[in-house]
């Protein structure tokens, strides 16, 4: 499994992506832990940086199988998807948690690892579209 990103090209602003997928993800009932806005930070320090907003987010009651399997899999937990501005466009982005299996004893638990990767790609396709 490649450690590479999943990367989309999503219509909308980066505000308007991060409220999609906030507003998918609460109606999933799947908790967002942080919402990291990295431009913003940037300015703070002085600095310039297109929008950048990391969130945090998952379910307990999903993930925990996964730590209980391997404990250092909580490096990697809870799941996290980057929406950022470049060259004009807003992309989206998120780790395939397949590669968990690569990197931990997880693979007791292919179900959750593909529960994870259809809610991550569920996401994408829902940001695609323009509320």
């Amino acid at each position: 499994m490649s450690d590479q990103l999943q990367v989309s090209a999503v219509p909308g602003d980066v505000a308007s992506v991060v409220d999609r997928l906030t507003a998918g993800l609460r109606d999933r009932g799947v908790e967002v832990f942080a919402t990291i806005d990295h431009a913003a930070g940037a300015r703070a320090a002085g600095l310039d940086l297109p929008d950048e907003v990391l969130l945090v987010f998952g379910d307990p009651a999903v993930g925990t199988a996964l730590m209980q399997a391997d404990p250092r899999s909580g490096v990697d937990l809870p799941l996290r998807m980057l929406v950022w501005s470049q060259d004009g466009a807003t992309r989206l982005a998120y780790q395939d948690p397949a590669v968990l299996a690569d990197r931990y004893e997880v693979g007791s638990e292919q179900a959750t690892l593909d529960r994870l990767r259809g809610l991550l790609e569920q996401l994408v396709a829902e940001a695609g579209r323009s509320r």
